[in-house]
């Protein structure tokens, strides 16, 4: 009887180990994103907008490696509608940003009148969207960002575009929305941050980049990730310089990436923060990385797309 209760004890002990290590959805944030997915009208449409080819899966390397093997031939990207994403103004606007930075961190980055404009156009573009103006509806009812909408994006400013220092002994060389949109290199053998689908885009059609194949979603899932994914990990070279495993959102608009990043962390104090929601048809963590009152980097992790995490909780 004594070793029965014993065994049900570690079974239960376990089981709340298991429960305490696998976070719970948040189901409040997953209401909103579902929200703000509903409203992003700028999303382009896979199949429609956009095409792409996932081919095969990209096997480990390690980081810093420059030595990869290729399991896809053709780019990701096999068309984009590009006279679309000219004529949507934060697409466009955003488009503009991208060439303002230095690639590789520790060179100051030296930011024109020019450049300057061309944020201040971007952010009031944003604001102007209905994604971006429910994401700040959240947040003043949270307590987290005031009503006022120049505050506001003056709040936005100070996250995602105060320049600041990722590498020690220069001056600033980074910022929240350079890490996350653009992609930097370092040392010349690491790429970091780069989870925008666009500059993918770009930089392929370019011959910057080159798409080496798709990551699973674990070492365990053999699913294939279908073409109307809306997150993917991919394995790429960007000028030479490989990034093992790399997330994206794809089609999403910038206004809806910038909304559902800065409500995450907005609402936490902690300079990390995973938060699990589910987004459409997909299960997801989105990471969240702080620089002091700035953005270090942010991601989506995709655990599971096409509703499966909700056939698999029903069995």
């Amino acid at each position: 009887l004594r070793s029965g209760t014993d065994f049900g004890f570690r079974s239960r002990l376990r089981l709340l180990c298991w429960l305490e290590e696998s976070p719970a959805v948040n189901q409040e944030l997953s209401n909103l994103f579902n929200e703000l997915w509903r409203l992003d009208v700028n999303r382009m449409k896979p199949g429609i907008d956009y095409t792409i080819s996932v081919q095969g899966r990209a096997g480990y390397v390690n980081q810093g490696s420059h030595v990869v093997l290729d399991h896809a031939s053709l780019p990701l990207f096999s068309n984009v509608n590009e006279n679309k994403l000219r004529n949507i103004t934060t697409f466009s606007l955003f488009m503009k940003l991208l060439d303002n930075y230095e690639r590789s961190t520790g060179i100051t980055e030296r930011v024109t009148p020019e450049e300057l404009t061309e944020i201040n156009l971007f952010l009031d573009a944003v604001l102007e969207t209905q994604v971006m103006k429910r994401a700040h509806q959240y947040l003043v009812s949270k307590g987290k960002s005031s009503s006022d909408s120049r505050q506001f994006k003056n709040q936005l400013n100070l996250i995602w575009f105060h320049l600041y220092h990722r590498q020690r002994n220069t001056g600033p060389d980074s910022c929240g929305f350079e890490h996350v949109f653009v992609g930097e290199t370092k040392s010349g053998t690491e790429v970091i941050g780069f989870h925008n689908w666009v500059q993918f885009f770009l930089q392929e059609k370019n011959s910057h980049l080159d798409y080496k194949g798709y990551q699973g979603y674990s070492a365990r899932d053999q699913d294939l990730p279908d073409q109307d994914d809306h997150v993917l990990k991919l394995q790429f070279s960007w000028h030479g310089v490989v990034k093992p495993v790399g997330s994206a959102f794809i089609g999403t608009s910038p206004e809806f990436e910038m909304a559902i990043f800065t409500v995450v962390f907005l609402m936490n104090t902690e300079r990390s923060t995973t938060v699990l929601v589910n987004i459409d048809q997909c299960q997801m963590e989105l990471v969240v990385v702080r620089k002091g009152r700035c953005l270090g980097t942010a991601y989506p992790n995709l655990l599971s797309s096409n509703s499966r995490h909700v056939s698999q909780h029903a069995h």
